[in-house]
């Protein structure tokens, strides 16, 4: 493959000496579960987020449904969220007896449209939970303000915008919590699976940690409620510890390489992403739509170009979600944007010259194209 869509590779050599140190120190001294390493990688990232805590979980999915149960979302309540999102933001909802009720999308950042929230409000609503996704924030200001006129809880499904912030103030200070993803296709990257929630709230604090061990509390074997089992495994924590101080490196190189796409492919009549005024973009994905999306995907292939869809089919037309929307129609624009979305290899071990390469051969192809984008 002539350029990637990640390279995890790269990742490991770059810090190869601190995460084997870190994991060899780990597997001899027995300090498997909730250690030194776990307790660092919360510190570190709740300091940068300017939150007042962070509390690492097994997963992006267990953030959002430890959140949502925390903040005592209880069955029947209706969740208002995007249906063009991984199907975990809906998912944690409806395993809490929650009901998820889908909204539009803005077409230009893909985030969800705050404009299609308040039709959606009813008696039953009781949060918003946008997705905050590519690598931006949405608008988080407006959301805001929607949640507070309408009493409603806030929460950030933060899983693809770990350091992004609106106007300088990170994401997990905009509701009452964030989840995030550690995943190894992520900004920042475990060696499997992981996550991490953040608030400024201290009882979303305590019982986060709590239902992340069993719903035990804080005597040992004595459980307040019902749990999981979500520890963050110390392994993984540490490996997420040697990759935190290139983070920043990293994102800067993501977005040089946006850089170069925004460039290159503007007036092409593909339709490029565009990055909300005060966002910091993290480019966790750099995701263009055109109308001929699947032949540009093919031609790429052929040409040892990785390119993947993010996401073909909305959550609303997947059977498990079907009976809470109202079918093929009813959300537009994330119906279309489904149908031409494509993200290009935008990877922090990138090179301007593999860059350079997408551009060309996506100009090349719609020089070709039958018909002109729209």
């Amino acid at each position: 493959m002539r350029v990637p869509f990640i390279d995890l590779t790269a990742q490991y050599n770059e810090v190869k000496a601190e995460t084997d140190a870190s994991v060899a120190e780990i597997l001899s001294s027995g300090a498997y579960v909730l250690g030194k390493y776990n307790k660092k990688l919360e510190e570190d990232i709740a300091a940068r987020h300017g939150v007042k805590h962070a509390i690492c979980v097994n997963s992006g999915t267990d953030a959002l449904r430890i959140l949502m149960q925390a903040a005592d979302i209880q069955p029947g309540d209706e969740v208002i969220t995007t249906a063009f999102t991984f199907v975990a933001t809906a998912e944690t909802v409806a395993q809490l007896g929650a009901v998820p009720v889908f909204v539009d999308i803005d077409p230009a950042t893909m985030c969800i449209d705050v404009n299609a929230i308040e039709a959606a409000i009813t008696p039953k609503t009781r949060a918003i939970l946008p997705v905050h996704l590519f690598g931006q924030l949405c608008d988080v200001k407006a959301l805001m303000a929607l949640a507070e006129k309408h009493n409603l809880i806030l929460f950030e499904d933060s899983a693809q915008v770990i350091y992004g912030h609106h106007d300088g103030v990170y994401t997990g200070n905009w509701g009452i919590g964030a989840g995030i993803s550690f995943y190894v296709t992520k900004n920042l990257g475990a060696a499997g699976d992981g996550g991490m929630i953040l608030t400024n709230d201290p009882e979303i604090d305590r019982r986060s940690r709590s239902i992340r061990i069993h719903g035990m509390g804080r005597e040992r074997y004595y459980y307040d409620e019902l749990g999981y089992t979500s520890r963050l495994a110390e392994l993984q924590a540490a490996i997420l510890c040697a990759k935190l101080p290139k983070l920043d490196e990293w994102n800067e190189n993501r977005a040089k390489i946006a850089a170069i796409y925004l460039d290159r492919l503007a007036g092409s009549g593909i339709r490029l992403p565009e990055t909300m005024a005060g966002n910091n973009h993290v480019w966790h994905q750099f995701t263009i739509q055109y109308e001929h999306r699947d032949g540009l995907m093919k031609h790429l292939g052929e040409q040892g170009i990785a390119s993947a869809i993010f996401y073909p089919v909305p959550l609303h037309l997947h059977e498990p979600y079907a009976h809470y929307g109202h079918g093929e129609g009813s959300l537009p624009i994330t119906e279309r944007v489904s149908k031409e979305c494509l993200s290009l290899p935008v990877h922090q071990h990138m090179t301007e010259e593999q860059a350079n390469l997408v551009a060309d051969e996506i100009l090349a192809f719609v020089a070709k194209a039958p018909v002109a984008a729209g």
